[in-house]
């Protein structure tokens, strides 16, 4: 499993807030059953990588559909190969190093 930090910031549309945007991505992660965490700043997903792979690519996308002339994307993704990864394991260790 993997971990998939993801940013979507819509450019050129008709106002500086982006929350419609952010919202119709939102919409999409809860129709397909991805397990989430909302941030202020993007949204953090796990799964399996090459389904988070394609699931950038449409959230990617999504803001285009809204009416976006330009979307910039970040993503950043966690993988390990020997031990189970999930965002509550990550937050579990971290919690117990502070």
């Amino acid at each position: 499993m993997a971990v998939m930090e993801i940013s979507v910031v819509p450019v050129g549309t008709c106002n500086p807030c982006v929350s419609e945007y952010v919202s119709y991505a939102y919409k999409l992660l809860k129709e397909k059953g991805y397990y989430f965490q909302l941030t202020a700043m993007g949204v953090i997903v796990q799964g399996d990588v090459e389904e988070l792979l394609q699931l950038a690519l449409e959230i990617h996308r999504r803001p285009f559909e809204k009416g976006a002339l330009r979307v910039m994307t970040t993503i950043r993704i966690d993988e390990r190969k020997d031990t189970d990864l999930t965002v509550e394991g990550k937050l579990k260790k971290l919690k117990k190093a502070l």
